[in-house]
């Protein structure tokens, strides 16, 4: 019997698109990877791809040339587009354990020429400068109840307690803000990545695109030298940009818009069909005539020794929630990481209204804090007159954002848990709390065996860190944000 191998074809030795080759070849070679990798050169491996992933549409081979790319100062708006291919990883600058410099925003080149300009690098210098203002103040309010230890120096003692004062500084800094960006991708998605965004309403990230493409060439030359804009895609911007409208923030922040009713039955069903030999209809029956002690014992055997580092069964997919969601644009950004749910942003503004952090109100800098968001907004409705993707660089983190979102209980054991822990933001410990109880109320069986923390609940977290005339609907709507 032929002795097991498992090794690593280093990317320090061969080119991605010559390991992509030595990988695809296995399919029809009998010999070790190795040998075919020793056979290949650059030339012969770019023959390969652009017959066989070109020409024949062979795209999965692709997948197996990975790149590392590195982003810097690109805008957080910019950062929306990257992310939003669901298969790559990514880490950016976090605004919690950061600080940001009075000149470190992104300047449109759509303003280039144009009389807006100077109003708009007005805007983003006081927003900046009201953000570094208020680090002082609130963070006084730290001290005040974390005091340093004998052995802190000044440097390690702000660095222990930054987050905490930051944490609400953040909701002044515009998403306009300059940020640095990893990515690991593979070749066939970063081809879908350079269409998406060659194909974007925003010069930047056009640019942004452009820059992507030169850069991979360098590594992997036949793989995405045809990622060209995408017609239909540019089309869809235009086309339905004109048919919506903005308004204010009706009912509920948190909406449990659909979920599958029987999700619960289909779910257990499906654990019974994995590990039994039974076909799926029969499992369907035998969860249906179950009694409520059967199904909750099923449910405990599911899942009542799952620890909250532990990843349930991917037969949890098969129940699933769709909410519609306002949120402040902070956590959103701590949301879209979350990329196995399927989920549609509306696009930045002003209009929904913002959220004031307690601890600006409490600092004495609320009324600091109301003129920011003030000046944004009054920068914003005259941007948006000419152009509202460019507008919503200047439009900061305290501003509400709605989002659509589909995701199954596995994802949501995943995120709940993740985003509800003690050192999670306050914004998105609010949203993973909110829809945790949603979900809670309608799969009861399922649900309970999340871990929550026991001594906070959305309710707690929304007298604790916001204001109560901004959290009662999370909005303050004023007649000209309503106006197009």
């Amino acid at each position: 019997m032929p002795t097991r191998q498992i090794y690593v074809l280093s990317p320090k030795e061969l080119s991605p698109e010559t390991i992509a080759v030595a990988f695809a070849k296995t399919s029809r070679s009998p010999e070790s990877f190795r040998e075919i990798a020793s056979e290949l050169s650059d030339e012969s491996s770019a023959r390969f791809h652009e017959k066989w992933v070109v020409g024949y549409g062979h795209a999965s081979v692709a997948e197996h040339a990975v790149l590392h790319l590195a982003f810097e100062n690109v805008s957080r708006l910019a950062v929306e587009s990257i992310e939003s291919n669901r298969l790559a990883s990514y880490t950016e600058k976090s605004t919690r354990y950061q600080k940001w410099g009075s000149q470190d925003f992104f300047i449109p080149p759509e303003l280039e020429h144009h009389p807006l300009r100077e109003e708009y690098i007005t805007a983003c210098r006081f927003l900046f400068a009201t953000y570094a203002q208020s680090l002082k103040p609130v963070r006084k309010l730290i001290e005040a109840h974390t005091p340093m230890r004998p052995n802190d120096t000044e440097e390690s003692y702000d660095r222990r307690i930054r987050s905490q004062y930051v944490d609400s500084c953040r909701f002044l800094l515009p998403a306009a803000s300059l940020a640095n960006l990893g990515m690991t991708a593979n070749a066939r998605v970063l081809e879908n990545t350079i269409r998406k965004l060659l194909s974007h309403p925003l010069a930047e990230v056009r640019q942004v695109g452009e820059e992507i493409k030169q850069v991979a060439q360098a590594e992997t030359p036949t793989l995405v030298k045809y990622a060209d804009p995408l017609p239909h895609l540019a089309s869809a911007y235009q086309a339905f940009n004109s048919r919506t409208s903005s308004t204010g923030v009706d009912g509920d922040w948190c909406q449990l818009v659909d979920y599958d009713r029987d999700g619960e039955t289909h779910l257990l069903a499906a654990v019974l069909y994995r590990f039994g030999d039974m076909p799926y209809e029969s499992a369907l029956q035998k969860v249906c005539s179950a009694s409520e002690a059967e199904r909750a014992q099923l449910a405990e055997d599911l899942l009542g020794k799952l620890s909250r580092y532990d990843i349930p069964l991917r037969e949890l997919e098969y129940a699933s929630y769709t909410f519609d969601l306002v949120m402040d644009q902070g956590a959103y950004a701590e949301f879209k990481r979350h990329r196995m749910m399927t989920q549609t942003s509306q696009a930045l503004t002003t209009r929904l209204g913002y959220s004031l952090p307690a601890q600006m109100n409490a600092a004495g800098f609320d009324e600091q804090y109301h003129l920011a968001m003030q000046t944004a907004t009054n920068v914003y409705e005259k941007l948006a007159e000419w152009n509202p993707h460019v507008a919503s660089y200047v439009v900061p983190n305290g501003f509400n954002r709605r989002v659509l979102c589909t995701l199954n209980l596995r994802e949501a054991y995943h995120f709940c848990q993740l985003r509800s822990a003690a050192n999670a933001h306050y914004s998105i410990r609010r949203v993973a709390l909110r829809m945790a109880e949603q979900i809670q109320m309608v799969h009861p069986l399922l649900s309970k065996y999340l871990h929550l923390p026991k001594d906070e609940t959305w309710q707690s977290i929304e007298r604790e860190h916001f204001t109560p005339r901004e959290t009662s609907k999370q909005t303050t709507v004023h007649p000209k944000k309503n106006r197009q």
